[in-house]
């Protein structure tokens, strides 16, 4: 295994690939939002995109696990770990909150300003889930307000509530159960999985994201190693079945209209596991190659931003287009190519603008002050993160 403040490019990767399922996903939802009858079919029957979000959780547990846990054991060694968790927390908080925050407040501003086609929804709205967002609890209120009430422009913050939940979350069960904290975690996966599929489920399905610890702490064993795909480095044919199979089953059992499972939630964990595992090994395992990767390179580095930013920008997009486009103009097929592109345009450059001048000088603030509170923070233990 590689050093804990190491970035691995694999991983990187698929920071990418889960973005990008996650803006298949929300494309078709909000932002082409006429009917495309072959997309709309393909997704309800046959491959959907959402489990994208689970491959940032699986990715997320393992990160996040491989960077704390061993410096909360340290920390408890030499009775510090009170100063070693609030060292995590302040890495975090500087890590996520403000880009976090600052869309938040650009969402609720372009509700109230650039809103005519009211793609955002109400002010009103858009109010209460810019709190929601604040306080962490956008996934309570997603769960309890799906189809009943709107909820505004940025939906797409439960996800972010939960793992910031999870940030609180695991640096405390590993304090309270030390060497006790694996069985605590198969214990509350097998009861997740246990759990009658639901929308509270849903909105809270932190499989993917124990799974990711789990493997985190697989993977500090002597014995993990023999379990190293070392085929993968020898056929490309290989390399690509094990990210392809592992995707593909995901998406297949994520429509609507589908009864492959009945706990497809269950499964499409377990499977975001496998290209994680696959990647942790820190071998370019996963393609692609060349100048692909590269671009996926960029795309995963810059993918908080990209998720963040994707929603208001998509929303912004309807809005020019609306205000544009001559009165009475209906908008359907024909248009999804100017749609695409206007977003594209929009999206890319604020991406790359957020990650140089917001994310990278504060989350290198947030590393500086988190190793004033505890020195055993590694400078760059941040950048894996």
């Amino acid at each position: 295994m590689t050093a804990r403040g190491r970035r691995i490019d694999d991983i990187e990767v698929l920071r990418a690939i889960a973005v990008l399922m996650m803006l298949l996903f929300h494309i078709p939802l909000l932002l082409i939002t006429w009917e495309v009858p072959w997309w709309d079919h393909l997704t309800k029957n046959y491959l959907n995109f959402w489990p994208g979000v689970d491959l940032f959780f699986a990715i997320s547990g393992f990160v996040i696990a491989r960077t704390l846990l061993p410096s909360l054991r340290l920390g408890m060694a030499t009775a510090q770990a009170a100063r070693a968790a609030l060292a995590f927390w302040v890495r975090r908080a500087w890590r996520i909150l403000p880009s976090a925050w600052l869309w938040l407040g650009l969402i609720l501003l372009q509700s109230a300003v650039f809103n005519r086609s009211l793609a955002l929804d109400t002010f009103h709205a858009n109010f209460e889930a810019t709190i929601a967002g604040l306080l962490s609890i956008a996934n309570f209120r997603l769960a309890e307000g799906f189809l009943h009430f709107k909820y505004g422009g940025s939906p797409h913050y439960w996800s972010l509530s939960m793992e910031e939940q999870f940030y609180v979350l695991l640096p405390l069960a590993a304090l309270l159960c030390g060497r006790f904290l694996v069985p605590v975690l198969v214990v509350a996966l097998l009861a997740l999985m246990a759990t009658p599929q639901s929308l509270w489920l849903t909105c809270f399905r932190a499989h993917a994201l124990i799974l990711g610890v789990l493997l985190a702490l697989a993977a500090e064993t002597k014995a993990f190693a023999a379990f190293e795909p070392v085929v993968l480095g020898r056929s490309r044919l290989a390399r690509f079945a094990a990210l392809a199979l592992p995707l593909l089953g995901m998406a297949a059992v994520a429509p609507l209209g589908q009864r492959i499972t009945r706990h497809p939630d269950d499964v499409v964990a377990v499977l975001a596991l496998v290209p994680v595992f696959v990647a942790c090994f820190d071998r370019d395992y996963i393609p692609p190659r060349g100048v692909l990767r590269r671009v996926m390179l960029w795309a995963g580095s810059r993918s908080y931003a990209l998720y963040l930013i994707h929603l208001p920008v998509f929303f912004a997009t309807r809005e020019i287009w609306f205000r544009l486009a001559p009165a009475g103009t209906r908008f359907g097929p024909g248009w999804e190519v100017t749609f695409l592109a206007t977003a594209g345009v929009l999206l890319l450059p604020l991406a790359e603008l957020n990650f140089r001048m917001v994310e990278r000088p504060l989350r290198r603030h947030g590393a500086r002050v988190a190793a004033r509170i505890w020195p055993e923070t590694l400078p760059n233990e941040i950048v894996a993160a």
